[in-house]
């Protein structure tokens, strides 16, 4: 089953032992090939800063946009990684890797389908 792992970062969180202040996550390309080399890496990306984001509303049949992320806060998605594995507790596990897990967070989610959950 596939799962999306959503990785959170808040600048203003005390630093992890293994991050140095204001760095990005040292151990991500390592992990990214321990998984890959395990074939449960479908997809990893870093997301651009928030400042560059843009957040979209209906509201009274017109679209708005907002500049930022939404709602506003210090956590925002800073990458998100797609895996393939054989349950939710092994997806869990590989999310728990990453030293934001201890900082920020770290989100695992099913991938739906077009017809529901995939299996």
């Amino acid at each position: 089953m596939k799962y999306v792992i959503m990785i959170y970062g808040n600048p203003d969180a005390p630093a992890h032992p293994a991050l140095g202040p204001g760095t990005a996550t040292p151990g991500f390309d390592p992990l990214l090939r321990e998984i890959a080399e395990s074939g449960e890496l479908i997809d990893a990306r870093a997301l651009a800063d928030p400042v560059t984001a843009s957040t979209l509303r209906l509201h009274d049949g017109v679209l708005a946009s907002m500049a930022g992320p939404f709602p506003a806060g210090l956590e925002h998605l800073v990458a998100f990684v797609v895996v393939d594995c054989e349950s939710r507790d092994r997806a869990a596990e590989i999310a728990g890797w990453f030293p934001n897990a201890y900082t920020a967070g770290v989100e695992v989610r099913p991938v739906m389908g077009s017809s529901g959950l995939e299996m």
